[in-house]
């Protein structure tokens, strides 16, 4: 995941000018896709990194053409945050959650907020807590960031957003309450703080990702939907895995129809598709297809 971290410092995120269907010549004529989950499935826009700065217009205008219409923002792709939000009105997309680093969010409180207000989210979603490379998260990591995540949650509750953290496999390890997921979960305020849950990486790092989003009523409107490769198998504490590990939702090992149930009884608002592998303008696709036929 450091390749992540250095996507979300140098704010270089993206999508494809890559053609994939359906394409038409007006994003607004095409229906967004619909599925049983209870909410709009999205796109995380990291899925795309490797395309977006190649092409925004163009790329965002394909994206819409699959029938998608939320994003979630991982950085601006090397524009203004006013230009970015440009390009996203152009291409009809609308972005309610947005990625933004744990040091930006701690350092620099209402640039952060600021910066999520403009592309028009809800949400502002720290995905990965700083911590020693070559040491195992710890417990005293987990409570330092509950207090950055209670402070700053309080902040974004003033101005109308939510704080959410999003799991990253490494949490999930024995810990005094339970696992470190748990010492964060029970450290912070359910008023200001709440959880993008990514069940790859719930999987990945030893927890049961249904069982997870039951355990938190109320607490997990942001889900990041993806599957894992059949037979794959990683140790607790995981954080790291190979791109081919990501698979096309349905395909893989997740137990997806229990995983919608348990979001949908929580309360989840949005669904972004993420795909980390090496062909997401093939993947994606039969994902939506998956998702926009699944009956629960």
């Amino acid at each position: 995941m450091s390749s992540r971290r250095r996507f979300l410092a140098t704010v270089a995120s993206g999508l494809g000018a890559a053609a994939f269907r359906p394409t038409v010549a007006s994003a607004g004529l095409t229906p967004e896709v619909k599925s049983g989950l209870g909410g709009p499935i999205g796109l995380q826009l990291y899925s795309l990194r490797e395309y977006l700065p190649k092409d925004v217009p163009g790329t965002l205008a394909r994206l819409r053409g699959l029938g998608i219409r939320e994003v979630e923002s991982a950085g601006l792709a090397g524009m203004t945050i006013e230009a970015f939000r440009a390009a996203l009105d152009k291409a009809d997309l609308v972005c309610h959650g947005a990625h933004i680093g744990f040091d930006r969010v701690r350092q620099d409180t209402p640039g952060a907020l600021k910066e999520a207000k403009a592309l028009g989210a809800r949400y502002v979603v720290c995905a990965w807590i700083p911590h020693d490379d070559k040491a195992p998260f710890t417990r005293d990591d987990a409570l330092r960031a509950t207090e950055v995540f209670n402070k700053a949650g309080k902040a974004a509750q003033g101005e109308g957003l939510r704080l959410c953290y999003h799991c990253h496999g490494y949490e999930f390890v024995p810990a005094t309450e339970g696992t470190l997921f748990d010492t964060i979960a029970k450290n912070t305020d359910p008023a200001v703080v709440s959880f993008e849950i990514d069940i790859f990486w719930a999987k990945a790092g030893g927890g049961d990702p249904a069982q997870l989003i039951a355990s938190l009523p109320g607490r997990v409107p942001l889900m990041h939907v993806k599957d894992m490769q059949k037979g794959l198998s990683l140790p607790a504490g995981s954080a790291h895995a190979s791109a081919e590990a990501n698979v096309v939702a349905g395909q893989g090992q997740l137990d997806l129809p229990a995983i919608f149930r348990a979001a949908r009884k929580s309360g989840t608002e949005l669904f972004y598709v993420e795909d980390e592998s090496t062909n997401p303008w093939e993947q994606i696709p039969e994902s939506l297809e998956y998702l926009s036929g699944l009956k629960l």
